[in-house]
């Protein structure tokens, strides 16, 4: 994904709106965006971040093409002097991003963009395309690695995906969230990470019968040897076959590796028990027993609580479409612009329903921990400037239920902020890590959460409070827009 390929990724309310503050003269004026979402996905007690990689590499090659300007004009909608200006267009603003892997919680902003209003307008509805499908995978995922319980998850969802970019992108996300491998080739050569998988249905049917697919793929695989057994008869003659297989193996000292089943339809805690108790008895209780099947987290912690010998996932449809929740719901709001003298105005927007109201002026994310546990306490959205005395006590309240409130005494915890500049006058000053090292930090992210926060059921929210300066500024400004 590059930027030189997708300036035309965009809503065409974005081109026509950058023409109105180029022809007013008003482009240069800067402002503050900031991108956020208001209610966490899936009814999760929290959300992880991802696709900031793809933003960085969409920044870097942001340009209008010949093929993008000859489009544009074939519309008749812009006039010459704009579109000339577009033929030079590049970001020369500063963005701030909360890493990927970060677990957050809504209305903190994700990423911040102070720019050029032509630019940052621009930016929008590709920035809202790459964080929102990315950040819904990772989070999807990490609902599903917790609900496996220290198991492995694979994912396995690229044929089921929205389209190659989601399942390639998907992916990665999910790896981001905690899966330990994928399926996918292409999303395991372009961002290093481990692909997995076993054989198809198909190719046991393409054989005489069960036992000689099995005998052909030990051979052709024997240090990685799972055996899909539910083609024919699960436990009549699959697992049969299998166990048969690997005893051949065993006899030729070929069984070294990983090896096992593989169950994708029927009763998989009824067909695991009853596997495992065959593959122990035949000696083979280390064998690996893994499952499909259009799992979710919810029917895997089903499962689980059922006391299935399953110790290996792999998730695919519910999990590449986050099925029962499609959208991460980001937006991108106007936090402030700049005036004739250089001063960031804030700037609300107001709306009947309660959620939709804006949190005004240049902010930055406090992120209070527990000293002794590590654990998450509390988050805090506060305005630029402002600092967090560690030697203080501090009081803690629900945004959205005020009557709520923590009291944290000095000496018990310590602060971390969470915005870190990504770009800075157009410039890349941020180094996005490989792949799997975002996923290790994910895990020390969600080891910071308590059991409470990532139940799948009615989680306990992480308190997030606005500091007083910034309570106070969007009070007045609220009160000032609804007097006007």
């Amino acid at each position: 994904m590059k930027g030189r390929d997708l300036a035309l990724l965009t809503d065409l309310y974005e081109l026509t709106m950058m023409q109105g503050y180029f022809t007013t003269g008003a482009y240069n004026k800067k402002v503050v965006f900031d991108l956020y979402y208001r209610k966490n996905p899936s009814g999760n007690g929290y959300a992880v971040t991802a696709g900031l990689q793809q933003v960085i590499e969409y920044i870097n090659g942001l340009r209008f093409t010949k093929d993008d300007i000859d489009y544009l004009t074939s519309l008749n909608l812009f006039s010459e002097d704009f579109i000339d200006f577009l033929k030079d267009f590049r970001f020369s603003g500063e963005i701030y991003a909360i890493p990927e892997g970060t677990v957050v919680f809504p209305h903190e902003p994700l990423l911040r963009v102070k720019a050029p209003i032509v630019e940052a307008q621009l930016l929008e509805t590709a920035l809202l395309n790459i964080i929102n499908h990315q950040s819904l995978i990772a989070t999807k995922a990490s609902r599903v690695v917790w609900a496996a319980q220290g198991d492995p998850v694979m994912e396995f969802g690229l044929r089921r995906a929205q389209g190659p970019d989601a399942g390639v992108l998907g992916a990665r996300a999910a790896v981001i969230g905690g899966c330990c491998g994928t399926s996918n080739v292409l999303t395991g050569k372009l961002f290093d990470v481990p692909v997995k998988g076993t054989h198809a249905h198909s190719w046991v049917m393409s054989f005489p019968n069960e036992i000689t697919a099995f005998r052909a793929y030990a051979k052709l695989f024997p240090d990685n040897c799972l055996l899909l057994v539910d083609t024919y008869n699960t436990l009549k003659s699959g697992v049969p076959n299998a166990i048969k297989v690997f005893q051949e193996m065993k006899a030729a000292g070929m069984l070294k590796g990983k090896y096992g089943i593989r169950l994708d339809s029927g009763d998989l805690a009824y067909l695991s028990k009853c596997a495992k108790v065959m593959l122990e008895e035949a000696g083979f209780g280390d064998a690996i027993i893994s499952a499909s099947s259009d799992l979710d987290e919810n029917l895997i912690a089903s499962l689980k609580s059922q006391g299935a010998k399953i110790n290996l996932w792999g998730v695919g449809t519910k999990l590449i479409t986050s099925d029962d929740c499609p959208a991460f719901g980001g937006v991108y709001k106007l936090a402030a612009e700049e005036d004739e003298n250089g001063t960031f105005i804030p700037k609300i927007k107001l709306s009947n329903n309660p959620g939709k109201v804006t949190n005004p002026g240049i902010k930055k994310v406090f992120r209070f921990y527990d000293k002794n546990t590590d654990k998450i306490k509390a988050d805090l959205i506060a305005l630029e400037h402002e600092t967090v005395d560690e030697s203080q006590d501090m009081v803690i309240r629900d945004s959205n239920a005020k009557w709520r409130k923590m009291e944290l005494e000095a000496g018990t915890f310590y602060v971390k902020e969470l915005l870190v500049p990504i770009f800075i006058d157009g410039k890349q000053v941020y180094e996005s890590p490989q792949t799997m090292d975002i996923q290790a930090f994910c895990n020390s992210e969600k080891k910071s959460l308590w059991d409470e926060h990532l139940r799948l059921n009615n989680p306990h929210i992480v308190p997030v409070d606005l500091s007083e300066k910034l309570s106070q500024l969007k009070n007045r400004l609220i009160d000032e827009m609804s007097t006007n």
